[in-house]
């Protein structure tokens, strides 16, 4: 993962401590336990990228689930207001977004329609 890449997936995961509406059900269907558990799991994530720690498979695919929702969801992430809040352009977002997809296929692909959980 480049320092871009990883930039991208912390920013978007602090989205969710901000601007972003996240209810218990969305939360569960991205492999959280709750709305409160993604927010303090968004807080160990974004650490453990910016420490450049180890994630497991689950972790990767709850960080890359959070993200695409967050990026693009007007009702539950931040949506249209993404460029404003986060200084991504969202034609820059989406490529680089593509690029991180292709990386992480290998390690998410046994949740692949699958509920992320461990």
């Amino acid at each position: 993962m480049t320092e871009h890449e990883v930039k991208l997936l912390t920013r978007a995961l602090l989205e969710w401590g901000g601007p972003a509406h996240c209810s218990d059900e969305i939360a569960v269907g991205m492999g959280f336990a709750s709305a409160q558990h993604l927010f303090d799991q968004c807080q160990r994530l974004r650490k453990a990228l910016g420490e450049d720690a180890p994630l497991g498979a689950a972790d990767w695919a709850r960080t890359l689930l959070a993200t695409e929702i967050v990026f693009v969801s007007d009702l539950a992430g931040s949506g249209v207001e993404w460029s404003t809040t986060t200084g991504y352009d969202d034609a820059a977002t989406i490529r680089m977004l593509r690029m991180i997809q292709r990386k992480l296929a290998r390690t998410v692909s046994p949740y692949y329609g699958k509920r992320p959980s461990e």
